[in-house]
């Protein structure tokens, strides 16, 4: 059976090629009866718009490239924040007729083939996450003619929009709260410092500790779990005294978690945990996990609405949100 075609919609409709072409095309500039006999026409008929021919009438594909700078292990069975955030970009691209074009980006090849496949018109923009100290690729992309947005602020000095969370402020507050309930020798397990967020997380944490007068004790993890676990025995060693530890997000207070339970410590009689990000493991660890919430969902809505507004001119400022303290009973 032959797929019907736009000519027989336009027959169907009453109405010319050109005209049910417009109204498959999303223009405005038709009358709402026409558009409304189209549309039907188009249901009755089952017709499907030939998507290749149909770029090059309106110059766009309605395909959004999702760049995750991470290996598949790590974005699909590690860490749950990559999958929220593919989980709602895809909702509020969907609700826009659009959809997302996911593309790992770990190694020199694939950064090759991504620029290639970007470079040749296949997506109308492109959305950055979790890039990595001198990461050749923000660079790259600002070169050519699409639009590029970062899920957190680029690590490299390049004019891309961005938008993200108050880590700084979020540190300063999860350390001031251990403060305020007598903590005294307050350690970090911070995140890899060839990101943003673990530089910014640092950064929170000393302030809070510089302004106290109190010395920072510092563990360096890569946001995994097994990094948390090894970086809380290490502490352990160099400062058997501590009795908190601020975590730079929750998969490595996980780790912490098991490493103090075999040490011996109890949680939080003996030593207080608060991590960052607030995943739904930090309800479920025990004792479950004070956090930082780290609005990830609100955060990729608003990196889709700021890639949106580039296409019709929309502004470019930064946009960052606030973090919000869980309390819970490991802190």
């Amino acid at each position: 059976m032959r797929r019907p075609t736009l000519e027989a919609v336009a027959a169907r409709a009453g109405v010319s090629r050109a005209t049910a072409s417009r109204v498959v095309n999303g223009q405005t500039t038709v009358a709402p009866h026409i558009r409304d006999a189209v549309e039907r026409a188009i249901d009755e008929l089952g017709y499907v718009p030939n998507s290749a021919a149909r770029s090059l009438v309106t110059q766009r594909t309605d395909s959004i490239a999702l760049v995750v700078s991470e290996s598949p292990t790590r974005v699909f069975s590690e860490d749950p924040l990559f999958s929220t955030v593919i989980r709602s970009a895809s909702v509020e691209l969907e609700a826009v007729n659009k959809q997302v074009v996911l593309m790992l980006a770990s190694s020199a090849k694939s950064h090759a083939r991504l620029e290639r496949y970007i470079a040749g018109g296949h997506v109308d923009g492109v959305m950055l996450i979790s890039m990595h100290g001198a990461d050749p690729l923000p660079t790259a992309l600002s070169r050519l003619r699409v639009p590029v947005v970062s899920y957190g602020r680029p690590a490299v000095p390049v004019d891309i929009p961005f938008v993200d969370n108050d880590n700084v402020g979020g540190a300063e507050a999860a350390v001031r709260h251990l403060l305020s309930s007598g903590r005294r020798r307050i350690a970090t397990i911070a995140g890899p410092l060839d990101m943003i967020a673990g530089q910014d997380r640092l950064t929170g944490y000393r302030n809070v500790l510089r302004d106290s007068d109190h010395r920072s004790i510092v563990a360096v993890g890569d946001f995994t779990r097994e990094s948390g676990s090894a970086a809380m025995r290490q502490l352990l060693r160099d400062d058997p005294a501590l009795d908190a530890v601020f975590v730079a997000n929750d998969l490595m207070a996980v780790g912490a978690l098991q490493s103090l339970r075999q040490a011996g410590r109890r949680v939080p009689d003996d030593v207080a945990v608060v991590g960052f990000d607030d995943i739904d493991a930090a309800k479920y660890t025990e004792p479950p996990l004070t956090t930082m919430r780290h609005p990830v969902t609100e955060q990729t809505a608003a990196l889709v609405r700021l890639l949106l507004g580039l296409f019709v001119g929309g502004p470019s400022d930064p946009v960052i949100l606030p973090t919000e303290l869980i309390v819970r009973e490991s802190a």
